[in-house]
């Protein structure tokens, strides 16, 4: 679990909501189609009393250049907890707009439902050889979560981390779920994650920088195989010693 960065709350709201703004006049080109609504609706949430695995999408993001300079593929879930209860929600890939832009040593992307709804900003930062999520901020605008419950927006963010780190022209690789802690009442979840900025041949990605719980979750069961067969070894190895002593002994009687 990530440490939280503790911020006040409707200055990280209003902030995003600025940020988004401002990064869909930057990059129009970037949008994806959502599902259409009308001028009268308002795109709303709605949280779920139980967890299951969010559908996994892909998004890029095209620098001035015409080329892919952010590509990104990950499933998200955001997890609320509210009256001691915890509720869920998964990013559907068909309705997020996808909106950043890509400097020299930063870049933005931005992942938002209708209307402000929900988002999920990642910030790259460039550092030497090394480029890494600086920042990570989300909020969540859902229907109330139970009765008698008010209309809230959840929103946290963790800042100033080296988060997803890998050296320039490599993607980062997690297929394992990730929880970040961003705030007191909201934390998300990635899962399947692979992600590249900056340096991307072909609008591919680079070669693959695996995280730590995929490593461990590929390695131990192979250590685990291998003391299990050393301490077969050991007991038969052990076992004919002893049968070969007692033959030994038998023989000088």
């Amino acid at each position: 679990m990530v440490p939280s960065g503790h911020t006040d709350g409707w200055t990280l709201f209003f902030l995003a909501a600025f940020v988004q703004c401002v990064h869909l006049q930057r990059n129009n080109s970037s949008l994806l189609d959502a599902d259409p609504l009308s001028e009268n609706q308002t795109y709303r949430p709605v949280l779920q009393p139980t967890e299951v695995a969010p559908t996994t999408g892909s998004y890029v993001i095209i620098g001035r250049d015409g080329t892919p300079c952010i590509k990104a593929t990950v499933g998200a879930e955001f997890i609320v907890t509210e009256e001691k209860k915890t509720w869920f929600f998964n990013l559907n890939p068909s309705r997020v707009m996808v909106s950043g832009y890509c400097g020299n040593d930063e870049a933005l992307l931005s992942l938002t439902l209708p209307g402000n709804a929900s988002g999920l900003h990642f910030t790259f930062r460039k550092e030497k050889e090394s480029v890494y999520v600086a920042d990570l901020t989300a909020y969540l605008s859902p229907q109330p979560a139970c009765k008698g419950c008010f209309n809230k927006t959840y929103l946290g963010s963790v800042t100033q981390k080296k988060l997803f780190e890998a050296a320039s022209g490599q993607s980062f690789k997690c297929t394992t779920e990730q929880s970040i802690r961003l705030g007191s009442q909201l934390s998300i979840k990635l899962g399947h994650l692979q992600m590249q900025a900056f340096s991307l041949q072909d609008g591919q990605y680079g070669i693959a920088l695996e995280c730590w719980p995929d490593f461990d979750r590929r390695i131990i069961p192979h250590i685990i195989r291998a003391v299990l067969i050393g301490l077969l070894l050991i007991t038969v190895l052990s076992l004919l010693l002893i049968r070969e002593r007692r033959r030994s002994g038998y023989e000088r009687l």
